[in-house]
């Protein structure tokens, strides 16, 4: 078994933005995402209604130059106006080349 290192961008920011986020990850280089709905409590607590839309999780597995560029401009577009927060792990994953 052939095992290829990618990085895993996990970004959890709220509702509204899901659509933009998903064709960003895919303009941006990556090949495919995986979106689930997310709960959790952090610096600014719980979200205070459900008018607000709920919290997602979008992950995608891609080569470190890619997820550099995501986090990049995650950055430089969402984070000072909205609730979004992104992070990468290395991960090791089987079936590579459908990732690049």
């Amino acid at each position: 078994m052939n095992l290829t290192p990618m990085k895993r961008v996990t970004i959890v920011t709220e509702s509204l933005l899901v659509d933009r986020l998903q064709d960003d990850i895919l303009r941006l280089g990556a090949s495919g995402f995986t979106t689930t709905l997310a709960e959790g409590r952090g610096s600014r607590g719980v979200r205070a209604s459900e008018w607000e839309g709920r919290n997602v999780k979008i992950e995608t597995l891609v080569t470190p130059t890619v997820a550099t560029r995501l986090l990049e401009h995650l950055a430089e577009s969402y984070f000072e106006n909205y609730a979004v927060i992104a992070y990468a792990h290395d991960v090791e994953v089987v079936r590579g080349e459908k990732y690049r």
